[in-house]
């Protein structure tokens, strides 16, 4: 008869491996940043706008606050002609996220329904007030009085250009034949205005806009009124509906208003990004967005108005799945 084998043996290994596995575990734990598993990562490129407007200067911003939450995913950043360019790169997956109107995500569906699709948002931002800017002695009133003048537009792909189109309809004017349209964006149009080469020039911003600040310290400008045009841009139907009456208040340029508040038009801004987005990255994402509000908003006065109560209202879009994951955990 063949013997048992002795057991201690057994005993001995089974105990060092516990042993083993429990070091495992306290190394794992010692590795592991505070709090859980370690955060999203990856590379996502985030599409702001030209590099004077405000867009920029807000993502750079943002890029900041995104790197100190979000140590591991590398967020790089990418200057457009503005909205209507960055919604097609995202279609095309070329940004990962970017700021837009809510009037240009709704041409998107219009005239590429199959890119817009895909898109969806993360949070309403601030709102763009369109401005019209022209020396101080010139006789414009009106975008009515733009005639055969020399117009900045905004650069193709913009924002600026979409809603320019739609305020010349307004005023019953032809944007092909009644104007010469200069399609340049914020970084060019004010320069233009100083040489003599513009007599005004469309601009759609968060209030202020650096450029406007900086042109009006050398060259005297004035604000144009567009309230005029609300009524009959209301009558160009649904695609208008994301525009409303709005009010410069007297401080947003103080040099150029002289203690005047001027009306005006608005529309929201939205961060934008697509349902191919991790929603663990899009919450996060979204997370430090709403907290970096005040920080941000010290120096572009204008995501001061970033308000977790508004920012889940991103009409024409559904919030991404990782947003909404986010206002769920932080709704009162």
């Amino acid at each position: 008869m063949v013997s048992a084998l002795p057991r201690t043996g057994g005993r001995r290994a089974l105990l060092a491996a516990a042993a083993a596995l429990a070091a495992l575990g306290l190394l794992l734990w010692w590795l592991l940043p505070l709090g859980g598993p370690p955060g999203p990562s990856g590379q996502v490129t985030l599409a702001t706008g030209v590099r004077s407007g405000v867009y920029a200067r807000y993502g750079e911003l943002l890029e900041q606050d995104l790197r100190k939450d979000l140590p591991r995913v590398d967020v790089r950043l990418m200057n457009t002609a503005g909205s209507l360019d960055n919604l097609g790169r995202l279609a095309s997956g070329r940004a990962q996220f970017s700021i837009a109107t809510a009037d240009a995500v709704a041409e998107m569906q219009r005239v590429d329904p199959r890119g817009a699709a895909r898109l969806r948002a993360c949070a309403r931002l601030y709102d763009d007030y369109i401005q019209l800017v022209v020396p101080e002695g010139s006789p414009v009133t009106s975008a009515k009085d733009l005639r055969d003048l020399r117009v900045g537009v905004g650069a193709d792909g913009s924002g600026v250009q979409l809603v320019t189109r739609r305020l010349m309809a307004a005023a019953g004017l032809d944007f092909e034949q009644d104007i010469e349209a200069v399609r340049v964006g914020i970084d060019q149009m004010p320069l233009l205005l100083e040489e003599g080469k513009l007599d005004a020039f469309f601009w759609s911003g968060g209030l202020p806009t650096s450029a406007l600040q900086e042109v009006a310290a050398r060259l005297p400008i004035r604000l144009v009124q567009l309230a005029d045009l609300i009524p009959a841009l209301h009558r160009q139907g649904g695609r208008a509906r994301y525009y409303r009456a709005a009010v410069m208040p007297a401080d947003a340029y103080p040099r150029v208003q002289k203690g005047q508040a001027v009306k005006t038009i608005a529309v929201a801004n939205l961060l934008v990004t697509t349902d191919r987005q991790d929603p663990v990255l899009t919450e996060a994402i979204t997370k430090t967005v709403i907290r970096s509000r005040d920080w941000i908003g010290h120096k572009v006065h204008a995501a001061q108005n970033v308000d977790l109560r508004t920012a889940v209202f991103t009409d024409p879009l559904p919030l991404h799945e990782g947003a909404r994951r986010y206002y769920l955990s932080v709704k009162p």
